[in-house]
């Protein structure tokens, strides 16, 4: 492949973090009177910033959220990453690969916890400056605005950036920018390669990879 520039999802891209949020809204549902569990927000939350998450939760229960739950979810979730949480298998390595390829992140999720993650991590310094959140947008994945932000804060034309993303949400995003796109099954949270892979074809990626060696031998 040739191409400008190579932009990340997050969380189960670059953070194997998706079982523990799923886990964690769970139990912060559950506790606010709306039962659901792991399986549920996997399948209906999983890859939408948290305006549309929100926005999910109140359909489904037919009223809104307390006013202090984003809150009291978030201290709930910081409190099971720090009982283990650590980047994608793979990922450093593949990051200390890329040189001065330009690189960004496009999340749906909070900037302060990226960067926080990534300080975990010891990757801020793949990324620098090029962090770019969907948090707090109306239009939130599989809209493609966030994708085009990274493109455009890069300095790069969209058609010419590969995007690596696990969810079919954001899968649609970076399809929608017009980037070649990489579906990645190599986090946690996908306990079915094969069926996440086909799950993502069905979307439109151009490829799927299941380890971050697939991923360099796409790529180079």
């Amino acid at each position: 492949m040739s191409f400008a520039a190579i932009i990340f999802d997050f969380d189960g891209v670059v953070a194997d973090s998706e079982v523990r949020a799923n886990l964690s809204l769970a139990e912060s549902l559950t506790a606010a009177g709306m039962p659901a569990t792991y399986d549920d927000c996997l399948r209906d939350y999983y890859g939408h910033n948290w305006q549309e998450t929100e926005r999910r939760i109140t359909r489904r229960y037919g009223r809104p959220l307390p006013a202090d739950f984003r809150e009291t979810h978030r201290e709930r979730a910081r409190a099971r990453y720090m009982e283990g949480f650590d980047a994608v298998s793979g990922a450093p390595d593949f990051l200390d690969t890329l040189g001065a390829m330009p690189r960004a992140i496009a999340s749906s999720s909070r900037a302060e916890y990226i960067g926080w993650a990534l300080g975990v991590f010891g990757l801020g310094h793949h990324f620098g400056e090029h962090v770019y959140s969907a948090d707090g947008w109306d239009r939130g994945k599989p809209f493609p605005d966030i994708y085009l932000a990274a493109a455009k804060g890069l300095g790069v034309d969209p058609a010419a950036c590969i995007a690596i993303e696990d969810s079919p949400t954001g899968a649609q995003a970076a399809i929608a920018a017009g980037m070649t796109v990489i579906g990645f099954c190599g986090a946690g949270h996908i306990v079915d390669h094969a069926a996440h892979g086909v799950m993502l074809r069905e979307v439109g990626v151009h490829h799927v990879a299941l380890t971050f060696d697939e991923v360099a031998a796409l790529i180079f």
